[in-house]
């Protein structure tokens, strides 16, 4: 009876430290699945910068833009039949007297209401022929550099845009009256917000807005039949190229070594290969971002 006492005396510790060490088992299974849930849901919401800012009615519903008919600019804004002797003038004398010809690109200069662009404090100054402040420490481009740049595009009915730096969403607007549609990204996420609302307001119905970095471009969109940048950056970022259709092309502010500014045309040939010309000085304000870092 004693030896029976001792041997069930000697297996009770035994068995406790299985039952701990089992409860340590399923204590840090636990754990490791609320680690895998959490880091699953931070991807699903992380970085509101990276996400898309719904610029046409549908994208309200959550409907993919690949699977819906886009339309084009409705021009049922009051803002369209204000102040149109002032743009008509503007294209005019701003514009036509400095050679740039495409009919399109005056036509939508004539329609697109820069004024409903332009900040409160602004509005006497709306078509004047220089940049004006938006917040931000950013500008809406002189009228005639969003025409020209626009005309070096060479936009056709069907094309497909990239623009980086959406700022006020004037340039967007501009694109959008001659192209199909106008996929545009702005670091600064507040504007993104704002120019997005504008655009929806106004009847852009085919132009997306995302806020994010457009060193990186829209890869899930690309190609593009032409890329347009509306911020100086030391150095063509690599992926604007590689979205860029062939036959595409591209026009940026890139800054030289000195600090000096030019708009350079880029095209792409069929066999992929780039033609690099230097258009025009300019100056804008510098893209910010992956741009910055050295390569």
């Amino acid at each position: 009876m004693n030896e029976k006492n001792r041997l069930l005396r000697g297996t009770c510790p035994e068995r406790g430290r299985r039952t701990r060490n089992d409860i340590r088992v399923v204590l840090f299974l636990a754990c490791l699945l609320f680690v895998v849930v959490f880091m699953a849901i931070s991807t699903i919401v992380k970085m509101p910068n990276d996400s898309e800012i719904g610029v046409i009615f549908a994208a309200e519903k959550k409907q993919d833009p690949n699977e819906i008919k886009v339309l084009p600019p409705d021009h049922n804004h009051p803002a369209f039949s204000e102040r149109i002797e002032e743009r008509a003038k503007m294209v005019r004398q701003q514009i036509q007297q400095r050679d740039v010809k495409d009919p399109n690109v005056l036509a939508a200069m004539r329609v697109v209401p820069r004024h409903a662009f332009v900040r409160a404090g602004e509005q006497r100054a709306a078509y004047a022929d220089w940049p004006l402040p938006i917040g931000h420490s950013q500008t809406i481009s002189q009228p005639y550099i969003v025409a020209f740049m626009t005309e070096a595009l060479k936009l056709d009915p069907n094309d497909k845009v990239l623009e980086i730096g959406t700022g006020s969403g004037y340039q967007a607007a501009v694109c959008a009256e001659i192209a199909k549609e106008v996929y545009t990204i702005e670091i600064v996420e507040p504007l993104a917000k704002s120019a997005a609302e504008k655009l929806k307001e106004l009847g852009y119905h085919n132009v997306f807005v995302r806020a994010g970095d457009g060193f990186f471009g829209w890869p899930k969109k690309a190609p593009f039949d032409t890329i347009i940048g509306t911020a100086a950056a030391g150095r063509i970022p690599q992926p604007l190229i590689d979205q860029l259709k062939p036959g595409g092309r591209m026009i940026l502010p890139v800054e030289g070594r000195l600090g000096f500014q030019y708009l350079v045309l880029i095209t792409k040939d069929q066999k992929g290969y780039l033609h690099k010309q230097n258009v025009m000085p300019v100056r804008f304000v510098p893209m910010t971002g992956e741009v910055e870092k050295t390569p």
